[in-house]
C-alpha cells in the first residue's frame, strides 16, 4: 500500500526555493504567497503558477489543506509592550502573525522556518523567544540551527536560522556538513561571453588599480576627488583590501573610522557572497558578474 503522499504550502515564497526542496522530497505543492510582483513573475516561469499576494488579506480557511508549512518570513519588529495575552498579543502586526493564525487554523503536523542569521539575536535574543514560545503555545515542539550553505555543497556563504518544529515532541537531528567548501572555480562556464556578464570600466579600472600598487595586506586608498565634498565616499575616502581568502573588498572609511562595504569581487578560488538586491556578485581574477 502506498504512503499518502504529503502536501505543503509555501509562504513568503520568492522565486520557490522552498518549493523545490519540498517537490524533491515528493511533497505537493497546493498554496504560495508573494506580494513582490516580481518574484511572482519568477514563480510563475518557474512553476507556471502565479503565488496569490498579501498574507494578511488572505483567510486561513481558503487555503486548502497540508501537512507541512514553509516559511521564509521577514523579521518584522515584534512589540514587547502589549498586554501578555499570548501570541495575539506580541506578533499582532507582524507577517509571524499570520503564519500563527494559519497554524492555530489548520494544526498541520509539521513547521519549516527560515530568517536572517540576525534574528538569533535581534532585541537581544527577545524575538527569538517570542517566536519559539509562540510556536510552543500553539501546540509544536521546536528545533532551531544557525546553517551555512558553504558546508553543504554550495560556493556561496549564506548563513541562514532554521527552525522545524512539530506537533509531537520527536528525535529530530539536523544534518551534518557534508565537508569540505567548494568553489566558484567548480560552477562558472568559463566559456560564457555573454556581453551582460562584464564589468564597466570604472570597476575594471579600480581593480586594476588596487593590484598595481597593493603589497599583500596592504589597504588601498583610492582618488576619491571624484565624489561630492559632503558625502560620505567623499569625506572619508574608498578603502580597497584583499581577504585571506582572495576576495577583494571596498569599503567607505579609513581603520580609524566605522567602516561601510561598498564592494565585494569573489574570485574563482573562493566563494560568493550573499546575493542581495543591490549587489551583484562578481570575480574580479575574471573581471565579470555572476549573472546578468
Amino acid at each position: 500500500m502506498s504512503k499518502k503522499k504529503l502536501k505543503g504550502i509555501d509562504l513568503f515564497c520568492g522565486i520557490g526555493g522552498f518549493r523545490l526542496a519540498m517537490e524533491d522530497a515528493g511533497v505537493e505543492c497546493v498554496f504560495s504567497s508573494d506580494n513582490d510582483k516580481f518574484a511572482q513573475e519568477t514563480y510563475l516561469a518557474n512553476f507556471g503558477e502565479v503565488p496569490q499576494g498579501d498574507i494578511k488579506k488572505i483567510e486561513a480557511k481558503d487555503i486548502p489543506p497540508f501537512e507541512i508549512l514553509a516559511a521564509g518570513f521577514p523579521c518584522q519588529p515584534f512589540s514587547y509592550a502589549g498586554e501578555k495575552q499570548g501570541f495575539n498579543d506580541e506578533t499582532r502586526g507582524t507577517l509571524f502573525f499570520d503564519i500563527c493564525r494559519i497554524l492555530e487554523y489548520h494544526k498541520p503536523p509539521m513547521v519549516f522556518l527560515e530568517n536572517v542569521k540576525g534574528l538569533k539575536s535581534h532585541e537581544n535574543g527577545k524575538t527569538l523567544n517570542v517566536i519559539l514560545d509562540t510556536l510552543k503555545e500553539l501546540g509544536y515542539f521546536p528545533h532551531w540551527k544557525i546553517l551555512s550553505s558553504l558546508d553543504f555543497g554550495l560556493p556561496q556563504k549564506r548563513e541562514r536560522w532554521y527552525c522545524v518544529a512539530f506537533r509531537k515532541d520527536i528525535d529530530f537531528h539536523w544534518p551534518e556538513p557534508i565537508g569540505g567548501h567548494p568553489t566558484l572555480r567548480d560552477i562558472v562556464d568559463l566559456t560564457d561571453d555573454n556581453p551582460s556578464l562584464k564589468l564597466p570600466q570604472f570597476e575594471l579600472d579600480r581593480i586594476d588599480y588596487h593590484f598595481a600598487i597593493a603589497k599583500p595586506g596592504d589597504r588601498v586608498k583610492h582618488d576619491n576627488s571624484k565624489y561630492e565634498p559632503n558625502t560620505k565616499k567623499g569625506k572619508y575616502g574608498v578603502y580597497s583590501f584583499q581577504k585571506p581568502d582572495g576576495s577583494l573588498r571596498f569599503h567607505v572609511g579609513d581603520v580609524a573610522k566605522t567602516q561601510i562595504q561598498e564592494a565585494f569581487y569573489s574570485c574563482l578560488d573562493t566563494y560568493a557572497s550573499t546575493i542581495i538586491a543591490n549587489r551583484t556578485p562578481k570575480l574580479w581574477d575574471i573581471l565579470l558578474k555572476l549573472c546578468a
